[in-house]
């Protein structure tokens, strides 16, 4: 069964009845293939755990969540993590409000791989102030360990943004790198009330 194709479907379909002031946000989950971006997104947003996805996928999801009292649209774009992809990423950089950067701590080269990422995103964005959360996955797999917490926290300090660990198999801080994103978004671009409330209704439009 296609857990993130009936997701998307879902989502498309309860978003028909959301008012048009709703805010939304694109955000984009970036990182080598099996680190667990997939199962992030659909924890988060299904409340499910699917181990295994075909990792030359890339799809989107949408959810509607409250975020400190405000009601948000998320479109989540969970991008394939294999190198043949690289050449459509421009375009999920240039249109993403804010990333997800994810490794797994049992995998170092998937740490590695972050700086070349967030190079990317700062090229393409042509811009250092870019929101984004630094996330090592599968902390439930402490035995496996190989990557240690406080190279997540040193490389989230060289990246200036913020660094949490997470499992989706645990459901342990999936909901907050994506409510934390949001928040890093609406620091960086406040919401103006009094324009743009006519885009928003394009949503229920997909």
């Amino acid at each position: 069964m296609d857990y993130r194709n009936d997701g998307l479907r879902q989502m498309h379909y309860s978003s028909a009845g959301y008012k048009s002031t709703m805010r939304e946000y694109k955000l984009v989950v970036l990182g080598s293939g099996g680190v667990g971006k997939s199962a992030l997104t659909v924890q988060f947003v299904q409340g499910i755990f699917v181990e295994k996805y075909d990792p030359t996928i890339e799809d989107s999801y949408r959810k509607q969540v409250e975020v400190d009292g405000q009601q948000c649209m998320l479109e989540i774009l969970d991008t394939a993590g294999t190198e043949q992809f690289t050449a459509m990423r421009d375009l999920y950089m240039k249109n993403g409000q804010g990333f997800l950067l994810v490794y797994s701590i049992t995998a170092q080269s998937t740490f590695n791989d972050l700086q070349d990422l967030r190079e990317q995103i700062l090229r393409v964005k042509d811009t250092n102030d870019v929101p984004m959360l630094l996330v090592g996955n599968k902390c439930d797999l402490e035995d496996e360990r190989v990557v240690g917490k406080d190279q997540g926290t040193n490389l989230a300090r060289q990246f200036n943004c913020g660094f949490l660990e997470t499992s989706a198999k645990s459901k342990i801080n999936v909901n907050e790198i994506f409510y934390d994103l949001v928040r890093l978004i609406n620091k960086k671009n406040p919401e103006k009330r009094d324009k743009g409330r006519k885009k928003s209704s394009n949503c229920v439009l997909l």
